[in-house]
């Protein structure tokens, strides 16, 4: 039986009220996503890093066409819930952002983040003020759907060499004054530092698995008041490094062993 976008909604929604931490992972693209939720995970979100690379682009150069067609394909793939990573909401003005999310709600996701990232490394994030104004057009534009999509804010402070957690957490508590659903903040540095973010807002956290040395255990996590774990574009880059490993043996050795690991 085919599940409604709004039972779907309903069901990632509850994912973020029930006790305890849940894991989102990332496919890269639809056959990944059927694997993925062949496995028995209860939701998806995409990942702009993996989808870009798919592509065979860097992160950020996907068009907003492109990432829609990405969105629809993974969609279409899977009853499951799906999230989609929206990057900047591909514009900076706040009535874009808005106009964006109704375009990417149309694919079938339930949810999606917007972030602080500009795109131009000499000004790597916009003005707190300014970010607050652009995931408010988005949670306006949220809340405008027939159904509960859940709007994820997130500051890229932590990714973009401004390792303030101070500002930081300034930033997600703007966003969740702005109406944001879930806060993120990627590349966040120790436990510590992830529990201080947990205690400093109300709605909850989601962590961004993927990082050496960055990334916790669920149990850890959870401990610390995460509510979601994404794994960002870490199952692609292990796809990704079995693939070279075992064309690199075809092409310098001649031998096919790694079809014994299948």
């Amino acid at each position: 039986m085919t599940t409604t976008r709004h039972d779907k909604a309903l069901q990632f929604r509850a994912l973020h009220e029930r006790p305890g931490a849940f894991v989102i992972p990332n496919p890269w693209d639809a056959g990944s996503a059927r694997a993925l939720a062949g496995m028995g995970f209860e939701a998806l979100a995409t990942s702009s890093g993996a989808s870009a690379a798919v592509l065979g682009k860097r992160d950020g150069q996907v068009t907003l066409e492109e990432a829609l067609a990405h969105l629809r394909a993974v969609v279409g793939a899977t009853e499951l819930p799906v999230a989609a990573d929206l990057e900047k909401g591909f514009a900076d003005a706040p009535a874009d952002v808005a106009r964006n999310i109704m375009l990417a709600a149309q694919t079938g996701i339930v949810g999606g983040s917007i972030e602080d990232a500009t795109g131009d490394d000499t000004n790597p994030l916009f003005d707190i003020g300014f970010a607050a104004e652009r995931v408010a057009a988005a949670a306006e534009a949220a809340r405008a759907l027939p159904f509960p999509f859940t709007l994820t804010a997130r500051t890229e402070n932590h990714l973009r060499g401004r390792n303030d957690l101070d500002d930081t957490i300034a930033r997600l508590q703007a966003f969740e004054r702005a109406g944001a659903d879930v806060l993120f903040a990627p590349g966040l540095p120790s436990l510590e530092a992830v529990r201080a973010v947990c205690q400093a807002v109300k709605k909850p956290v989601n962590f961004m698995a993927g990082i050496p040395g960055k990334s916790f255990s669920v149990a850890e996590l959870q401990a610390a008041g995460v509510k979601r774990i994404s794994l960002a574009t870490s199952l692609y880059r292990v796809a990704m490094t079995a693939m070279r490993e075992a064309a690199h043996e075809v092409k310098e050795q001649g031998t096919f062993t790694y079809l014994n690991r299948l």
